[in-house]
């Protein structure tokens, strides 16, 4: 059997804060939530704007998204978004995953990280990068 066409990409695996109620809003089907969330509204419009980020071709601004919670403590010296210094915290979140093309030039994929960096509101943003295949229907051009 032969092997299906496969395209390298870049995942970007990003924990990023949203308001309690944001999440109760996308838990009740009202995914407009999203983008009333001060903090999300940020990533979206990334995500959104013409860029490398969920670039799938006819399909643009692609993201997986699904909630999680942060636990951490941050220790003295720490400005903490959420808490305080010396007190451990949970915050609540949405994982988000986005794929960039492999084949994206490393000054495009370095602004957008950097332009990432910068929106997120954590003083240590927690942004995974990492590589993988994406499996492609048959018919479906690799890149």
């Amino acid at each position: 059997m032969p092997m299906l066409p496969r395209r390298k990409v870049r995942v970007l695996r990003l924990s990023w804060p949203v308001d309690p109620a944001t999440l109760a809003a996308l838990q009740a089907g009202r995914a407009e939530a999203l983008d009333e969330d001060p903090s999300f509204a940020k990533l979206l419009a990334a995500l959104r704007a013409d860029n490398p980020l969920g670039d799938f071709g006819h399909y643009q601004a692609v993201a997986e998204v699904s909630p999680c919670w942060e636990l951490f403590s941050p220790q003295g010296g720490a400005s903490p978004t959420l808490g305080n210094a010396g007190q451990p915290q949970i915050s609540t979140n949405l994982m988000v995953t986005i794929h960039v093309d492999a084949a994206t030039p490393e000054a495009d994929f370095e602004a957008v990280l950097d332009w990432l960096v910068a929106l997120h509101p954590w003083e240590v943003p927690v942004i995974e990068i990492s590589q993988a295949e994406l499996a492609l229907r048959a018919d479906q051009p690799a890149r």
